[in-house]
């Protein structure tokens, strides 16, 4: 399948193939989507084993990119880049920044997998379209805590329309994994009074929470298992499968993880189990609302106003799914969509 026939159904606007022979730069920007506003989308370096997959892996975050910017109804587009290998120096680096500067602002880039604070500050000695640099001025610094406060806003939503509860207190909250998010989000639940059950493979992160928390630890094959009120998966993607589903024993999924359905019907066999779900890209968007606020000067308080507005979007995604009798995904997919096809229209594109 040649490149246009991979893009042409989900309405990709740009993919430029970055190559510079000297440097060893092989990197791909594939921008989705600037309807809303310019592409943007963090940097990812990971040793691809083909072009076809290093391809795939960009187009499917970009696209991811747009979702989520639209549902947090920000003036963003969706974008995302990929260098392929793992020989990382300065001078790739810089050349890749070359790259992005030659878009004049069109994308916008940040960092993910295999890029870090220091990795975006050499970029930046090239192009000035880049975010989310820890330590500098203005820098809305780690996402993990504002990526916590949106799960949890997400969360109470969750619970108001499954338990008619106005708060997270006495309800039973089954963590899946015990990184940077979720330890931000076991305050606000330890907060709530909510009661926690966790896991993680990693036995210093289950200590931790322990001694911080007082919460219930199991090994991280049952999780699944355990009776609860809420299901929070924050570790790997795909968790919500065809083997899974008939193992929840809650009424609610809302985490922080991303891609958390293996496919779009696993969405549909929720519903058909009672379980309500918050969109994973609508719930975990938190950071992405963090870093939105840079630009404008970063003030903490004002940003984390914005993030707590996920209860509204997570609201808004439930009380639609119920009226239409539709799965959450499907809906919060549309009311993305409409919003990118208002603003191809409102542009006369």
């Amino acid at each position: 399948m040649g490149v246009f026939d991979r893009v042409h159904d989900d309405n990709y606007e740009q993919i430029i193939y970055c190559n510079d022979t000297k440097t060893g730069l092989k990197a791909i920007i594939a921008m989705h989507s600037t309807a809303l506003g310019p592409a943007v989308g963090g940097c990812r370096m990971w040793n691809y084993a083909s072009e076809e997959e290093a391809l795939t892996d960009v187009l499917r975050l970009s696209k991811g990119m747009t979702y989520k910017a639209a549902i947090s109804q920000l003036a963003w587009g969706g974008g995302k880049s990929i260098i392929m290998g793992d020989g990382k120096t300065p001078e790739l680096l810089r050349r890749f920044g070359d790259f992005v500067e030659t878009l004049a602002g069109h994308y916008i880039t940040a960092k993910d997998v295999g890029i870090d604070s220091n990795d975006l500050k050499t970029i930046k000695t090239r192009t000035k379209h880049i975010l989310g640099i820890a330590g500098e001025t203005n820098s809305s610094g780690d996402p993990s805590p504002a990526t916590a406060w949106g799960v949890y806003n997400g969360m109470l939503a969750c619970a108001e329309k499954a338990f008619g509860a106005k708060s997270l207190k006495g309800l039973h909250v089954a963590v899946q994994g015990l990184g940077a998010v979720n330890f931000h989000l076991l305050k606000y639940l330890a907060q709530e009074g909510a009661r926690v059950t966790a896991c993680d493979i990693a036995k210093p992160a289950v200590e931790r929470a322990q001694a911080e928390y007082g919460v219930s630890v199991v090994g991280p094959d049952a999780i699944l298992d355990v009776p609860c009120d809420i299901f929070s998966p924050g570790a790997l993607g795909a968790v919500i499968n065809d083997h899974s589903i008939s193992r929840l024993k809650c009424k609610v999924v809302a985490g922080a993880a991303n891609n958390q359905l293996a496919t779009e019907r696993h969405g549909e066999t929720l519903l058909q189990r009672g379980i309500l779900y918050a969109p994973d890209y609508a719930i975990n968007a938190g950071g992405l609302i963090n870093i939105y606020h840079e630009p404008k000067g970063y003030d903490r308080d004002r940003a984390f106003a914005q993030v707590a507005t996920i209860y509204d979007t997570v609201k808004l995604i439930l009380d639609r799914s119920e009226a239409e009798k539709r799965p959450t995904n499907r809906v919060a997919n549309a009311i993305a969509e409409e919003r990118v096809k208002a603003a191809e229209r409102a542009k006369g594109r």
